[in-house]
């Protein structure tokens, strides 16, 4: 899971880490947002109704779920289960509530949480991204600090200064995360058996 307040680069580092290593499969988030320009169904998120939201969450096919900055998010909990039963490396963006979510059904989940350099670069970022209203920028600068004090609950914190050198601690985390003991099990359960590991 990678987790950060919104304008520390953790979608850059994401895609930047997911164009390098195609085999992570990144879940799409459900989101009651609206599309920002250039966003696609099912690409960035799949968007919905507020209401179908709220259906699917009560019948339980979210991970998690959270509402952020008035919106509504959440993991699919059948597609995250499906991946995980091939073996597959399953990466979650999203934020510390959602990874207390996930940390609740599935304790050998690692977390990342991403942090800016300092509260002036953050402003900057969500000011030159040109994505959101002002009102929303000031909200998400207030919320950050809330946010970042969950970055104690991570396993591993970077500090998103230099942007290749953020990108090859994420590339680190993920090479160390692969050769866990469960992770190397799952991957290589003949050769376990063969040696006689349990």
């Amino acid at each position: 899971m990678v987790v950060a307040p919104s304008g520390a680069g953790k979608s850059t580092l994401v895609n930047a880490l997911l164009a390098q290593d195609p085999s992570i499969r990144l879940s799409i988030s459900h989101t009651t947002r609206p599309p920002r320009p250039g966003e696609q169904d099912g690409r960035e998120y799949h968007f919905t109704t507020i209401e179908a939201f709220r259906e699917a969450r009560d019948r339980g096919d979210f991970l998690e779920w959270a509402e952020v900055h008035g919106n509504y998010y959440a993991t699919s909990r059948v597609w995250i289960e499906q991946q995980m039963a091939h073996g597959h490396d399953v990466l979650l963006e999203i934020d510390w509530q959602g990874a207390q979510q996930v940390h609740k059904r599935f304790s050998n989940a690692v977390e990342v949480f991403i942090l800016p350099p300092s509260l002036t670069a953050l402003e900057e970022r969500l000011r030159k991204r040109g994505q959101d209203e002002p009102n929303v920028i000031v909200r998400r600068l207030l919320a950050a600090g809330s946010e970042m004090a969950h970055a104690s609950e991570a396993d591993y914190v970077i500090i998103n200064d230099v942007f290749d050198e953020a990108l090859e601690k994420l590339r680190c985390v993920v090479r160390a995360t692969r050769l866990r003991f469960s992770s190397q099990k799952a991957r290589h359960a003949d050769l376990f058996i063969e040696l006689g590991i349990h």
